[in-house]
């Protein structure tokens, strides 16, 4: 299936589960009257905002460069994990608000949790399937919108599962009291998920530089060509851009190196970077290695 085709995909499955899960959670919490479960409801909420927002980037993003958007339409990708996580940061702040809300005031209603436990089980393992679908095509796209929504779906996971057993206990034990605090622990998980997908995204809006160990990588595979080509010192710019990376990059060749040669050996650093970015667009300048001040007096004359 093609790249594009399996993002779409994976990104409508994606909007069907959470609708199913909103609708569970949301029956179920006012059917039992638990707040773990209504903050959960207010959770799969935004993943479904979230995943439409995926849905919406993931078809801009794949549309091809245009006059309007001469880089393509990556960021779309970006402004929807940006949003995204700012969804999950709100939904986490209301859960917070609500529990300790109902702490203070000592409301604990005695609820029978066997229809919260069902819906909650099923939602465990619906978000394990979906999330393993979503990073794995994210991983193969380099998607960071699909791995926003993988991220929501999988703190999903954990919260779920964690209210999951709190009910458990609470029907074991009695205590009604630990349900609003199962909840502010499911909050600040969420909590933590939102601030680490906008983090991300708006290291991306913001152009921020590749990390250095991906700078590293491109310098090696420069390297491999000593001898016949020298990386100019400080001139790798990298950035990231949706689902695609773009790198520039200046080689400087001895001043009686052919253009022929130039070129081949700027194509062949050029596949071996790909090879590691497959998703990259690749811009190299070549200039010449100036030994002594009569070459750089010649580049002058040229200009």
């Amino acid at each position: 299936m093609h790249i594009n085709k399996m993002k779409k995909t994976v990104a409508g499955l994606s909007i069907f589960s959470n609708v199913i899960l909103s609708l569970l959670k949301i029956f179920a919490g006012i059917a039992t009257g638990s707040l773990s479960i209504i903050s959960e409801a207010i959770h799969s909420l935004s993943d479904f905002a979230a995943s439409i927002l995926t849905f919406f980037s993931v078809v801009k993003s794949s549309q091809p460069a245009d006059n309007d958007h001469p880089y393509g339409h990556g960021k779309y990708e970006d402004m929807s994990g940006f949003i995204e996580g700012f969804l999950i940061i709100l939904a986490s702040l209301f859960i917070i608000y609500e529990a300790i809300k109902k702490i203070i005031l000592g409301i604990h209603p005695e609820t029978e949790n066997t229809l919260g436990i069902m819906v909650m089980s099923v939602a465990v393992v619906m978000n394990i399937i979906v999330s393993s679908l979503l990073f794995a095509v994210a991983k193969k796209s380099n998607s960071i919108s699909l791995y926003a929504d993988g991220e929501h779906l999988r703190t999903d996971v954990f919260s779920s599962l964690g209210v999951l057993i709190g009910l458990v206990l609470i029907k074991i034990t009695g205590h009604a009291v630990l349900d609003p605090i199962i909840a502010l622990f499911v909050a600040a998980f969420i909590y933590r998920a939102g601030y680490t997908i906008s983090k991300r995204a708006l290291m991306h809006l913001l152009d921020y530089s590749l990390p250095k160990e991906d700078i590293e990588k491109i310098k090696e595979i420069v390297n491999e060509f000593h001898g016949s080509v020298k990386l100019k010192e400080n001139s790798i710019k990298a950035r990231q851009i949706g689902p695609s990376t773009d790198i520039d990059l200046i080689l400087q060749f001895p001043g009686d190196t052919p253009i022929c040669a130039c070129h081949n050996i700027c194509d062949e650093i050029e596949k071996r970077i790909q090879t590691i970015y497959i998703n990259s667009s690749i811009s190299i300048h070549s200039e010449p290695i100036c030994y002594n001040n009569n070459c750089q007096d010649n580049c002058e004359k040229v200009k």
